[in-house]
């Protein structure tokens, strides 16, 4: 067996101590459910579009969605039902690793039972309750095709019932269309999003649940041609009950955010799991690949890439793991995953497609072979930052917690690793949407000056000082400031300084070595130049702006036996893992 630095999910050996024995149990029943269908099962499948609907059935004989995405409140008084992040961020990865078909049919489900979970209505709780331990899916009935990302606006309108209707206990019938909606075909409850067609303004939101089994519910088409099933659908004069209705108001529209909160979290999991299976297909090909009479690896460009990809993989690993933290520590007055919650959804899972270019310019014509699971990794990890609001809204949205983060700190107790088998309440009771830009943070500083020792960590520190100064002396302006593609620019450099802060938290808390971190930081540096270099080339840059750019750049410390280092480590990984056939 290859001996690797154990720093990747390995399928052979996973069985992740820090869990309980159910949760192990489960996962590795997760693993070996996918390692019994074999490599071309899986990949025949989706190159089929088949609906995977044996997977439907494994959760549902093995209880998974029922278990892990059920608080414990509506458990039936089972110890291992709860809504546990970091287990939960431990799933995503396996399914992403394997297909993300398999991570989407769950993620779907997570964001169906987001306004569920958030609302007042026991019934529809316990109904969900009930369909999870049945082994049902869920879906999340939000987008529809002519508002895209527009949520403050519905063509899904509840009309008043009629007398008749009203004795019967029917309140309102529901009609309209939504389009993009993930499990929309199977679905037992469809979280949808309308309004009234008797009120004006926010006032007239409304969440209700529909079946999609229901006559009134008319399943349209799916529309891509893959073997997830994202539905458009139409509601036709659906009736609506009391019990059906989950949100009204201003608590609807929060309901829909904030489910989006939890949703969105999910992403950078599929991504990494999806990125490290082609990475170990991409290693093992180029290890044993002989060109000009050498291994492809001999070349100093592939090394470089392999390095850069695998430097780039353990960092999102790094982020990821370390943001699950803040999250499950969260709490009315500690909001500061509202802004590392954005930053897995965009950050890394545009990382993920840098990780897959490196790799597809090293192995070429092979990263298309229908054999492959690069081939389809390479296919969809694009989808990724495009899902749950795309990358511009989730850097927009970053960009409202800079002037906190960076210049106005406050005091925090620190936040521990979260690995306890706790349930994540705060999640299903996150309040008002509003005031993301005066929540503050800890300060910044301290884990880089704590990390000063390691070269690129400190060059990096120096540029990120040079940040704070930007925003002091050469902010952008008033009418900068409604220049969204100068400031998503602006976005991209704050970003990587928030990336380095977590990525050094969870380093600290788990050991890694400072060849890793090194090499890490090599690359932070090198984006960061990237984005300089793009903010001095904006037409709207003022002269001072285009000088601190130019300024800010700075070269990675240079260090050969690191690179080599890493490279053995990265080599460690030829022949590591291959899927079962």
């Amino acid at each position: 067996m290859t001996q690797t630095d154990g720093l990747l999910f390995d399928p052979r050996t996973y069985d992740p101590p820090q869990f309980d024995a159910e949760t192990r149990r489960l996962l590795r029943a997760t693993i070996d459910w996918f390692e019994g269908q074999g490599k071309k099962r899986l990949l025949d499948d989706d190159l089929a579009a088949v609906w995977p609907g044996d997977f439907v059935d494994f959760v549902k004989r093995e209880k998974l969605f029922a278990t892990f995405l059920t608080p414990s409140e509506f458990a039936g008084g089972n110890p291992d039902k709860r809504w546990d992040a970091a287990r939960n961020a431990a799933l995503s990865e396996i399914l992403g690793f394997y297909g993300l078909t398999y991570w989407y049919t769950e993620q779907v489900t997570i964001l169906g039972l987001g306004p569920i979970w958030q609302s007042e209505n026991k019934d529809a709780k316990l109904r969900a309750a009930d369909d999870l331990e049945n082994g049902e899916v869920m879906a999340f009935g939000l987008s529809e095709r002519s508002r895209g990302a527009d949520v403050y606006n519905t063509d899904m309108i509840l009309t008043p019932a009629s007398e008749e209707d009203r004795a019967n206990g029917i309140l309102y019938r529901a009609t309209g269309e939504k389009y993009y909606i993930g499990n929309g075909n199977v679905a037992s409850m469809v979280s949808v999003f309308g309004r009234r067609g008797d009120v004006e303004g926010q006032d007239g939101y409304v969440w209700l649940v529909a079946d999609s089994r229901h006559d009134d519910y008319h399943l349209i088409d799916n529309v891509v041609h893959m073997q997830i099933y994202v539905s458009t659908f139409r509601l036709e004069n659906y009736p609506v009950r009391e019990e059906d209705i989950l949100h009204t108001g201003v608590e609807a529209f929060a309901a829909a955010l904030n489910t989006v909160n939890v949703g969105k979290f999910n992403l950078c999991s599929c991504s990494i799991g999806m990125a490290e299976h082609a990475f170990y297909e991409a290693i093992t090909h180029a290890q044993n690949r002989i060109l000009y009479g050498s291994p492809v690896t001999d070349f100093t460009h592939v090394r470089t890439n392999f390095v850069d990809a695998y430097s780039r993989l353990i960092a999102m690993k790094l982020f990821s793991q370390r943001s699950v933290d803040y999250f499950r520590s969260a709490s009315l007055e500690d909001r500061r995953y509202l802004l590392f919650n954005p930053m897995t959804k965009a950050k890394v899972t545009m990382e993920g497609e840098t990780v897959l270019r490196s790799l597809h310019d090293v192995i070429a014509a092979k990263g298309y072979e229908k054999n492959t699971m690069f081939r389809e990794v390479a296919q969809l990890i694009g989808t990724l930052p495009r899902l749950e609001g795309t990358v511009h809204v989730n850097v927009g949205l970053v960009l409202k917690f800079m002037p906190n983060y960076m210049l106005n700190p406050k005091e925090y107790p620190p936040i521990p690793m979260r690995n306890d088998a706790a349930d994540d309440t705060f999640f299903w009771n996150q309040g008002p949407t509003r005031g993301a830009g005066k929540v503050q943070f800890a300060d910044w500083t301290p884990i880089y000056e704590e990390h000063a020792g390691i070269p690129n960590v400190a060059v990096f520190y120096d540029q990120a000082k040079a940040f704070r100064e930007f925003l002091l002396a050469a902010a952008p302006d008033v009418e900068q400031q409604k220049d969204l593609d100068f400031l998503l620019t602006v976005g991209h450099l704050f970003s990587l300084i928030v990336y380095g802060q977590l990525i050094l938290e969870q380093a600290a808390l788990t050991g890694l070595d400072s060849d890793m971190l090194d090499q890490i930081f090599d690359f932070q540096i090198r984006d960061f130049n990237t984005y300089a270099v793009a903010l001095q080339g904006k037409p709207t840059a003022t002269t001072a702006q285009q000088d601190w750019a130019l300024s800010a750049i700075r070269k990675p410390v240079p260090d050969h036996a690191r690179f080599h280092r890493i490279w053995e480590r990265v080599k460690a990984y030829d022949g590591a893992y291959e899927m079962a056939p």
